[in-house]
């Protein structure tokens, strides 16, 4: 029954089948995001809202860090057999802002709405969080965020800044001062979340290529890499 569900979807058109996401009690639309078969099959099988993560490259269980879960209460395919929409219970807050919804910012005025109700670096983490901040701060003027001028100047400018960031966490190794070393990869590491974020490249990409290393030696992988 499950099979003959994910089948029904026409997945010529696109291996990835959008999903509207909307609260079964207020009937407040929360998100939208993507399905493909597998997380299609998994979310039918166990009513647990699961996506797959374009940015991440991998299927995804909605709260699966956050803990903030939707549980499905049903499917319902629009007349071209392309798009989903499915009803949920949502647990804490559906957008990784902290908001009750994705759709807070006012679209001519750019005026965002919504409180934040959960405080996203607890949940997610200051990588995560950190790394959102920088796709937010594309939109923002170059005026007052560092991190947009950053972004404004392109390649060269970012990668400039990685590499200058790189050598003196370099230097404050060599000098072993503890506190420099710190302060220098702190630095380090944001840039190199700019970098990514210029990308678009989550780090949880990079999490996951550290994974697929775990248990291979350092002269397997660089040997891999040579073939």
């Amino acid at each position: 029954m499950v099979h003959d569900a994910v089948e029904r979807i026409d997945w010529e058109k696109s291996e990835l089948l959008p999903v509207i996401v909307q609260d079964a009690n207020s009937r407040d639309v929360l998100m939208m995001a993507y399905m493909n078969r597998e997380a299609l099959r998994l979310s039918l099988e166990t009513h647990i809202a699961h996506y797959f993560s374009r940015s991440k490259q991998r299927i995804w269980k909605k709260g699966e860090s956050s803990g903030h879960i939707q549980t499905i209460r049903s499917f319902a395919l629009d007349c071209d057999q392309d798009t989903l929409l499915i009803q949920v219970e949502q647990e804490g807050v559906a957008c990784h802002t902290g908001r009750p919804s994705c759709f807070f910012t006012e679209l001519q005025s750019g005026e965002c709405h919504g409180n934040v109700a959960v405080d996203t670096q607890a949940v997610y983490g200051i990588i995560d969080t950190l790394y959102h901040t920088v796709l937010e701060r594309k939109q923002a003027d170059p005026a007052s965020s560092w991190t947009a001028k950053l972004l404004s100047k392109g390649d060269n400018a970012i990668l400039k800044k990685v590499v200058e960031e790189a050598a003196e966490f370099a230097f404050a190794c060599k000098d072993n001062d503890e506190k420099e070393i710190i302060y220098e990869c702190a630095d380090l590491t944001y840039h190199v979340l700019v970098a990514l974020g210029s990308k678009n490249i989550s780090p949880d990409r990079i999490k996951q290529e550290l994974a697929r290393r775990s248990g291979v030696s350092g002269i397997e992988e660089k040997n891999s890499r040579q073939q």
